[in-house]
């Protein structure tokens, strides 16, 4: 018979071999709860499930409102996240959907006013510290920018991809503003640049420089930095004329 005063691992504390979470575990269960987040969608379309599916595969906590229940279809019986049905900017909804708790939230219906109403409650009311909207009118999109609320502004955004893959000018560009008018893009300059003023370059290329990479550090020029061998130069520029930026910037400084 076997000792009944003998203790099993669990009992002394130890790591039990059936049943049990090891220390180890706990912490690393912690740590992926740390870092997770609440997230709050408004709009169950196409890019609101493909949205919800990626943020729970990456173990974030999501909340998906629209207001046709039959939209939730869409997201399939592996969703383990919330459906409230409702309108995204209603307080009681977004209540309903844990937006008091929420670290993001996003605004992905198919309608302007409802995206950027909502957006907004999330942020003036329940103080939602990453908010982003979509919106369809690039006019729109640059107001609600210059308020503070992020936006992706749908056509300008899909021509700006379009372009990267099409064209060399979308491949080389590294921003462009939410009206698709102004690129940010790096730029390759002729060897005898050096030691010119970034006030020429920018006079030759009809260009602004936003900033150079030197040494892996980002500097931010003024009118009398001078062009330095091994700059990374980034410029800014009115969209239509990158070609002409680009093909300007390769000559050298007496040929433009």
């Amino acid at each position: 018979m076997p000792d009944s005063g003998a203790r099993t691992p669990a009992a002394r504390g130890g790591p039990s071999r059936v049943g049990s979470v090891t220390p180890v575990a706990r912490v690393t269960a912690r740590k992926t709860r740390r870092h997770a987040v609440h997230v709050v969608i408004m709009g169950c379309g196409r890019v609101g499930t493909s949205l919800a599916k990626a943020l729970e595969r990456l173990d974030h906590q999501v909340a998906v409102i629209d207001k046709n229940a039959q939209s939730f279809r869409r997201l399939g019986a592996d969703f383990h996240g919330q459906q409230v049905v409702g309108n995204g900017f209603d307080r009681q909804v977004l209540i309903e959907a844990g937006i008091e708790r929420a670290g993001a939230f996003a605004a992905v219906s198919s309608g302007d006013n409802s995206n950027i109403i909502s957006a907004r409650v999330a942020r003036e009311t329940f103080g939602v510290q990453h908010v982003v909207a979509r919106i369809y009118d690039h006019k729109r999109a640059e107001v609600y920018e210059r308020l503070g609320i992020p936006t992706v502004a749908t056509v300008p955004w899909s021509t700006d991809r379009f372009l990267r893959v099409l064209v060399p000018e979308g491949s080389t560009t590294a921003w462009r503003d939410p009206s698709g008018t102004v690129a940010v893009l790096p730029i390759s300059v002729h060897e005898d640049w050096v030691g010119h003023s970034v006030a020429e370059l920018q006079e030759a290329t009809g260009s602004r420089v936003a900033f150079i990479m030197r040494f892996g550090t980002g500097v931010l020029p003024d009118s009398k930095s001078v062009v330095q061998a091994d700059d990374v130069i980034y410029v800014a520029a009115l969209s239509g004329t990158v070609t002409d930026v680009t093909a300007a910037a390769v000559r050298a400084p007496e040929e433009s």
